[in-house]
């Protein structure tokens, strides 16, 4: 499934009302962002998140610890579990790196997600349950999931997408360089082989922080190079290397979008770095200056020699634009040149 079509499933899963939430649960190799779609899919909805990492919990963690109570023992409630007083009345509660749990703290899970309880205690009704965890096999500390849990969850397994990987790189601010290459190079994206031993390999959360890198050293290349290495690897560093170092002779886009005279690169790959670093520049501007400055991206997206990099040139404005996009003059003149290559919808 795709990191977007998840989104809108968790975002369905909140939107319902008491009673009709399952409990979900997340499968994914890991740095494809499971933990991270949890936290921003509350983050959007305003809701609490307790995320409790049950790889490194006991069982009395979850079960709580008993004490003696006159005659009888009774079980003191962890703190760490959803009240409502304390977390309010609505919230999720992640069980992250369930399947990197001993056998033992699952077990003591098993009332809490199918019953939604712990002996005396009761989740809130307004409270979520996901989880998420590493398949078999994918060279991480993982148990077998039992089938009584396996039977408590809705199960939903995400793969990385390109497409969905550059929306969200372009809302998070990476750098339109290694949005531009990824773009380039979609193997690149995410490349794990679970039977090879190398620490550092790109995926979507490596990406990030080859981003930071080059953010914080880009000024010093020695430093760079080896903090790109150390977040996707020598083979994904190496690729990412000779790309940025032919991207000298690329218009500026600023000047570009002013109406200056540009000369659209004719290198497919050098056409990907100018039409992801155009897309940035309009996503900067106000809405208010953007009309003018659409027109001429639009202008420009015909000049491009592979045509299906002007193509992805404009839905980037059209995500960035919203419906509007289309009544632009431009965009009519644009579309009667490709008409044969796609087809939109103006509703």
């Amino acid at each position: 499934m795709r990191p977007n079509e998840l989104m809108r499933v968790i975002e369905r899963e909140i939107a319902s009302p008491p009673g009709a939430h399952a409990p979900i649960m997340i499968w994914g190799p890991p740095g494809v962002g499971k933990s991270c779609m949890v936290a921003a899919a509350a983050g959007q909805a305003g809701l609490g998140l307790i995320d409790l990492r049950l790889a490194q919990m006991e069982p009395t963690d979850l079960r709580g610890i008993p004490f003696r109570d006159g005659k009888n023992v009774v079980w003191a409630v962890p703190g760490l579990l959803p009240d409502r007083e304390r977390h309010g009345e609505r919230g999720i509660l992640f069980l992250d790196e369930i399947t990197s749990a001993v056998p033992t703290v699952t077990a003591a899970a098993y009332q809490l997600i199918l019953d939604r309880r712990l002996g005396e205690y009761r989740v809130p009704p307004g409270w979520l349950i996901f989880a998420a965890g590493n398949r078999h096999g994918d060279r991480g500390v993982t148990y077998a999931m039992s089938a009584p849990l396996a039977n408590r969850f809705v199960h939903y397994e995400i793969e990385p997408d390109v497409d969905d990987w550059v929306i969200w790189a372009f809302d998070a601010g990476i750098d339109p360089r290694l949005i531009a290459f990824v773009r380039f190079r979609p193997d690149l994206l995410f490349q794990f082989d679970p039977e090879r031993q190398s620490a550092a390999f790109p995926s979507p959360r490596s990406w990030e922080y080859a981003d930071r890198a080059l953010k914080k050293f880009h000024d010093v290349p020695s430093l760079l190079r080896e903090s790109i290495k150390g977040s996707v690897g020598s083979n994904a560093a190496a690729a990412l290397a000779a790309y940025l170092h032919h991207l000298d002779v690329l218009p500026d886009p600023a000047r570009a979008l002013a109406g200056d005279p540009v000369q659209v690169p004719a290198t497919v790959e050098l056409e990907y770095a100018f039409a992801t670093s155009l897309a940035r520049h309009v996503a900067r501007l106000a809405s208010s200056d953007r009309r003018g400055v659409l027109g001429r991206a639009l202008t420009l997206a015909r000049q491009f020699k592979h045509r299906e990099i002007g193509v992805m040139l404009v839905t980037d404005l059209h995500r960035i634009h919203g419906r509007p996009f289309y009544d632009i003059p431009e965009f009519g003149e644009w579309a009667a040149e490709v008409q044969d290559l796609v087809s939109f919808a103006r509703d």
